[in-house]
């Protein structure tokens, strides 16, 4: 009897021992960011966003951009998005090609490379509603003042808490835009044209905080405004976008426009065209 109760408990140990072992992997991946993120790339699923541009100065802050949006997930990541932007601020000292991109609320729906275009300083034809483009941008004349860095990609999520220094579930670091451009698509699609040299060796600051499930819940960037909005915008002035996810493992669905309502782009370009930064 003795030696049946010695087995027994011998097996609970060597059973204890092989379940600890075989959980170990498991809760390391459920801790790290990045296959957390990856995690929720069931299609159909996707995460919100809000963000909101600031221009930060001596003399005050000037809040000029609000967005919302969400993107919607594949397997592999990100396969469309649609983004709702809204100019905030009639300030002068805006570069001007913003003003006028941005004098009516604009949005944008984006599949795989495809993107389509309505409001802001787009110009359909008449009884049309929208622009398509096959290689368009990613959230209009809005991405390239809105936030640049999209935590929602695992290669830019994975620099981010790699560069960044943490403090509990906070990432703060730096990384230049030519960096960060090697790895984002979001980066890339942002605006009408590559980042000049100039903009590749700019650097930003970040400041990452993720939620208790490991996943991005809030991104601030901070950038000079010389760099990158407008070489109008003085050096001592400073970008700042906030953006905070929600909604996480959500059902997305983002659907093209009905096709009576589009017109493909062409050679079509915006009504105020004015370049990309001002």
């Amino acid at each position: 009897m003795k030696r049946v109760i010695a087995g027994i408990a011998a097996a609970t140990v060597t059973m204890t021992v092989t379940t600890s072992v075989a959980a170990a992997p498991v809760q390391a991946a459920s801790a790290d960011p990045v296959t957390a993120l990856k995690s929720q790339f069931v299609a159909g699923n996707g995460v919100k966003f809000t963000d909101v541009a600031t221009l930060v100065e001596f003399a005050g802050n000037t809040t000029f951009l609000k967005r919302t949006g969400s993107f919607q997930f594949g397997k592999a990541g990100i396969v469309a998005s649609d983004v709702n932007a809204k100019r905030t601020s009639d300030d002068p000292e805006m570069p001007i090609s913003f003003l006028g991109m941005l004098a009516r609320p604009e949005r944008t729906i984006r599949i795989g490379t495809t993107s389509y275009y309505s409001g802001g300083a787009w110009a359909p034809p008449k009884g049309k509603t929208w622009i398509k483009h096959p290689h368009g941008m990613n959230a209009g004349f809005s991405g390239w003042y809105g936030q640049l860095v999209n935590a929602a990609e695992p290669a830019t999520l994975k620099v981010l808490i790699t560069k960044g220094k943490r403090t509990g579930r906070t990432y703060t670091g730096t990384i230049s835009f030519g960096a960060l451009e090697k790895i984002s698509p979001w980066l890339r699609n942002a605006g009408l044209t590559g980042l000049s040299n100039g903009d590749k060796a700019a650097v930003l600051r970040f400041r990452l905080t993720l939620g208790a499930d490991r996943l991005p819940q809030r991104l601030t960037t901070v950038y000079p405004g010389s760099t990158h909005v407008s070489a109008a915008v003085a050096e001592d002035r400073h970008v700042s976008v906030e953006t905070h996810y929600t909604a996480w493992g959500s059902r997305v669905s983002v659907k093209a426009p009905a096709a009576r309502e589009v017109a493909n782009m062409g050679k079509r370009e915006p009504s105020d065209r004015g370049g990309g930064r001002g």
